[in-house]
């Protein structure tokens, strides 16, 4: 094999490549820099959300540290949206969409320059399995940057982030704040770069992506604020020199058993459910049979070692400070629940890289817990599965009271009407709601939850109502709450069938979910039944919709 792309060095060879040469003298390359591995730097600056807002500074760590070490950079933007700013929202809908976008464009570039290596840059939600399922496709050395967490915001004497704003709402609807109340928060939850600060969709990535080998150790629980986030993207952009050098390609390191350990992390921490939906789209990409029974397996076996927000006490920034991923990854190695042997983007296996951590937390914090003495004894991500999930659904059982819950059906087939029945009182104890029509195809774009859930939270339900949907959670969301369903409603998933008044049990014990409506009754319902009309017929929703798989299979485009 050649020591990096073959495409990149048709650059210096023959005639025909004068003109290639030619436009990269325009953009600053010297005669000498045409033997040098072309190296992406993938930017998913902007100033449209703070997790992207201090990736710039990253991007130009990284890009002085591959011309440092002999290589070129050549840096690209990729977009992103903001999950958190267009919750609630139409918007909401290109959220998961942006990771499909994300991954083509990086793709795209990637194979069109014929770059050598990859440094991919992303704070936001879907900036990480985004720039992942490129990374698996293009199967070149390549390395994810993330670029950091929030620190925490203060108002009254307590800790603060976006979801504390959410669930404001909540509480000011219920009226157990006042207005005043209700702006402080608004105003103080979020101070400044990074992502939201809880083991939400984002931390939960950038630690799945750690624990997978793609990306530096701890540096997926860094701040976005601090100089060791900007130190670890110049690192990350001469570990990808060292791999090009030794044709480290992400295949070799996304193996089936690499995502097992990814799995096992993400069930430690206390992560979000939309790491299953991602992490089965990258295992898409990267080439591995992975499927929601590997999630339930892992589940069994795992317990959740780390008292984390939404459902725990803590923010990622204490958590980092107890040890971060490689304190977790070491427990779990220690006791069989990892695979020690598997290759990481630096060369050495994660038994190498863990080498030197301590085998237990350290003493005086409890963020991590001694694995005699954990959270819950098994991993809180449930598959479920029964006759409104026949291809599963994925609960959260994290800070969950009532296991078991069965009640009437409160039919919303949009997000925004059920959060109006909420905030206007008309939501109660014992209520099962149902939010449909908001999955993948049907949404389409597969919303997340997080408004109506929070604003249970707020009310003051978040213990006596249950919560399905085709659509997904945020990171955020806790409670009695199960998402994915599928089939979804827009194919004619049982949840389509659902009326008001109906009796729905949700299990958490035996990981069902149950309509309690006769055989007979189901059918003549789905006899009747018609899917609706696409609420898109043009753009990129209606692209997404015609294109897109089932949640359970991570709802792919490719």
């Amino acid at each position: 094999m050649p020591p990096y792309n073959w495409r990149s060095k048709l650059i210096t060879q023959g005639l025909e490549r004068t003109p290639n040469r030619a436009m990269l003298r325009a953009v600053g390359f010297k005669d000498d820099d045409f033997d040098k591995p072309l190296i992406g730097i993938a930017n998913g600056y902007s100033n449209i959300t703070p997790c992207n807002i201090g990736l710039r500074e990253l991007a130009e760590r990284a890009s002085a540290a591959v011309r440092n070490g002999g290589g070129m950079p050549q840096e690209f933007g990729t977009i992103t949206v903001s999950d958190g700013i267009s919750m609630g929202t139409e918007g909401m809908k290109y959220s998961l969409v942006s990771r499909e976008v994300i991954a083509d464009a990086i793709e795209t570039v990637c194979n069109a320059q014929a770059v050598d290596g990859l440094v991919a840059i992303g704070g936001c939600d879907k900036n990480m399995p985004g720039a992942m399922i490129a990374i698996a496709r293009l199967d070149i050395p390549s390395i994810f940057v993330y670029g950091g967490t929030i620190k925490p915001g203060y108002y009254d004497g307590k800790e603060l982030n976006i979801v504390s704003a959410f669930e404001a709402v909540g509480e000011r609807a219920a009226g157990r704040i006042s207005d005043k109340e209700l702006l402080e928060i608004e105003r103080h939850a979020c101070p400044g770069p990074g992502s939201c600060g809880g083991m939400y969709t984002a931390n939960t990535m950038s630690s799945a992506i750690e624990a997978l080998g793609m990306s530096l150790p701890y540096s997926s629980t860094m701040a976005a604020e601090d100089e060791e986030k900007a130190l670890s993207a110049a690192r990350s952009a001469e570990v990808v020199l060292e791999a090009i050098k030794k044709n480290l390609t992400p295949r070799r390191i996304m193996t089936r058993r690499a995502f097992e350990n990814a799995i096992a992390v993400v069930m430690a921490l206390g992560g979000s459910t939309n790491a299953v939906l991602h992490l089965l789209a990258m295992a898409h990409a990267a080439k591995v049979e992975l499927s929601l029974d590997d999630f339930e397996r892992i589940r069994e076996r795992v317990p959740v070692l780390c008292d984390l927000k939404p459902a725990g006490r803590y923010l990622t920034v204490h958590f980092h400070r107890a040890g971060g991923v490689p304190q977790v990854m070491k427990m779990l190695l220690n006791r069989g629940l990892l695979h020690g042997d598997e290759l990481t983007i630096t060369g050495k296996t994660i038994g190498q890289v863990l080498a030197d951590v301590p085998d237990e937390p350290p003493a005086g914090q409890d963020v991590i817990r001694p694995f005699n003495n954990p959270v819950y004894p098994k991993g809180h991500l449930a598959i479920m599965r029964g006759n409104l999930a026949e291809e599963g659904a994925v609960a959260k059982l994290s800070g969950v009271k009532k296991l078991v819950m069965t009640g009437p059906a409160r039919v919303f087939n949009d997000e925004e009407s059920c959060l109006h029945a909420i905030i206007n009182g008309r939501i109660k104890p014992g209520d099962i709601v149902v939010i449909r029509y908001e999955g993948p195809k049907g949404g389409p774009g597969m919303r997340e939850m997080l408004s109506p859930t929070s604003a249970l939270i707020g009310a003051g339900l978040g213990d006596s109502v249950g919560l399905i949907t085709d659509g997904r959670f945020s990171g955020g969301t806790h409670g009695m709450v199960v998402g994915h369903v599928a089939p979804e409603a827009q194919v004619g998933g049982t949840i389509a069938l659902v009326e008001d008044g109906d009796s729905i049990t949700i299990d958490g014990v035996q990981r069902r979910l149950e309509l309690n409506v006769s055989e007979a009754e189901l059918a003549e319902r789905r006899r009747r039944w018609r899917p609706p009309e696409p609420r898109y017929t043009s753009g990129v929703l209606a692209k997404y919709a015609k294109l897109v798989s089932s949640a359970s299979q991570g709802a792919v485009t490719d």
